[in-house]
This record gives structure tokens, C-alpha cells and sequence, in this order.
């Protein structure tokens, strides 16, 4: 897709008018200009400043660590190179979960300084009043349910979640409440397909899945995963649509040897 000044910026309401127009919704992360550039020019609808950011760009062994001030940071970078994609931030652990008054600053930090289009914050009921709260001042908040990576200690692991009838219920009214409040959208994550079909279905406002199956009304991958950075994650929902680490090790692999035996810069590379 070619870039050109007629391009129309996607918004909260063209999701929902995807969902309703049963069109599918795609969302990839990005964490710096260069590969927001990049995948925004490849067409995709929403990019997620993840606090992924925390595992794929600082090697942290869970999301818990990155502060706000450096998913402003990532934020930033990544607004200055998208021209049509609806842009979505975290709001990374411990800046929302305590009290409503920390997370309505968090989030108005992340839109001011930051300049996402959105927020994203994990949980349903529990953080009910930080979402009443960020929506009351206008922020579009995407809500995320199933495998809620910030709260890893207390669930333990990784697992798909909600197998179980009663967490299974308490997800679908979850969803219903996060309608309810306002958010835009809900990611759910690692949830069985049925259910997430069934959640999809009650509620008016697009599902955005990982891990959880093809009926949600879109999907999103960590980019560092989608193009094969990552040689050791290779969950069942994942589809590498590039081998990336093995072209870039063997590039400078050959980069190495060139330079070692004298072979660049040659004549023509050299002033």
C-alpha cells in the first residue's frame, strides 16, 4: 500500500463499523519509528505499543518491569511514523491498578506526552473504576481479558485461561461491563475459540484475539514473533511470516567475512 496524503487515519468508530460491517480487524505492535513506518505501510488497521516492549526490546522475562516513562518513550516513536493507523498504548503494571486518580494521570500522560491514539489496561471488575474514570475524560480505552501477562505471579502461568465454567462466566460479564463502561475494544488473550466466540457475540464492540481462535473480530501478534526475530517462542497460536533471525545472523555472518577478507568496501564502495 502506498503512503499519500489521501490516506484515512482509522479511529475508535471505524472498528466498531468493521465489526459491524463483519470486516476483520488486524493489529500487529511496534515499538520503535522504523518498523511503525513499516507495518503501518503494510496496511494494518491498529498498532499496539505493547508492554511486550518489556520481553522483545529490553529482554526482561516478564512485562512487569517497564516503567510509564518508557512506554511514553516507545509511544512517541512509533506515532512519528504511522500516518493511518489507530495507535494503542499499554499502560504498563502498577500505573492503574491502585487507585482511579493514578490511572486517569497515567493515561493522560500516555495521550499528552506519548500521543497514542488509546490506551490499553488489563482486567475486568477489578479496575471498574479507573476505567469509569479514563473514559469519563474522553480517553478511548481498549480493555484486555483471558491471559493478563501483568498479572503472571498470581495466575502462575502461561496457560490458556478460562477453561473453567466460572472463569469462563466471569470473562463474558467482564465483557458486557467493559461495554458497558465505554471501552472501544477488548484483546483477549489465550482463551478456548468457543468461548471467545461466545464473547465476541455478546457484545457490541469488536474482539481483537491472540490466542484465541479465528471468531474474533480481529487479531494481533507481537511483531518481534510475526517476522521471526524470536527463535525460542514458539506458542501454537504464533504464524511466522518470516524467518528474520536466521536472515539477519547469516547477513552478518557474510558482513563479517567481507570485512575480514579484505572484500568490503571495494573500489566501487569506496570514495
Amino acid at each position: 500500500m502506498s503512503v499519500h496524503s489521501e490516506i484515512k487515519k482509522i479511529t475508535t468508530e471505524t472498528l466498531r463499523k468493521m465489526k459491524f460491517d463483519k470486516e476483520k480487524i488486524t493489529m500487529l505492535t511496534a515499538y520503535d519509528f522504523t518498523t511503525a513506518k513499516m507495518v503501518d505501510a503494510g496496511g494494518v488497521d491498529s498498532i499496539l505499543i505493547g508492554d511486550s516492549a518489556a520481553n522483545v526490546m529490553a529482554g526482561f522475562e516478564t512485562t512487569l518491569p517497564i516503567t510509564l516513562d518508557q512506554m511514553i518513550y516507545h509511544t512517541q516513536c512509533v506515532v512519528r511514523g504511522v500516518e493511518r493507523a489507530l495507535v494503542v498504548a499499554d499502560l504498563p503494571f502498577g500505573t492503574y491498578q491502585s487507585n482511579p486518580e493514578k490511572a486517569l494521570e497515567s493515561a493522560v500522560r500516555m495521550m499528552k506526552e506519548g500521543g497514542a491514539h488509546a490506551i490499553k489496561i488489563e482486567g475486568g471488575k477489578e479496575i471498574e473504576d479507573s476505567i469509569r474514570k479514563i473514559v469519563n475524560a474522553g480517553i478511548p480505552v481498549c480493555g484486555h481479558l483471558g491471559l493478563t501477562p501483568q498479572s503472571i505471579y498470581q495466575f502462575g502461568t502461561y496457560k490458556v485461561r478460562a477453561k473453567e465454567d466460572a472463569e469462563a462466566e466471569k470473562l463474558i460479564a467482564d465483557c458486557k461491563l467493559l461495554e458497558e463502561l465505554g471501552c472501544f475494544a477488548i484483546v483477549l488473550e489465550k482463551i478456548p475459540a468457543a468461548l471467545a466466540k461466545r464473547a465476541s457475540e455478546s457484545i457490541s464492540i469488536p474482539t481483537i484475539g491472540i490466542g484465541a481462535g479465528q471468531d474474533c473480530d480481529g487479531q494481533v501478534l507481537v511483531y518481534h514473533d510475526m517476522v521471526g526475530m524470536n527463535q525460542g517462542f514458539s506458542p501454537k497460536f504464533l504464524r511466522r511470516y518470516l524467518d528474520l533471525y536466521t536472515e539477519v545472523t547469516g547477513a552478518v555472518s557474510q558482513y563479517v567475512k567481507d570485512v575480514k577478507s579484505s572484500d568490503f568496501p571495494n573500489e566501487k564502495e569506496s570514495y
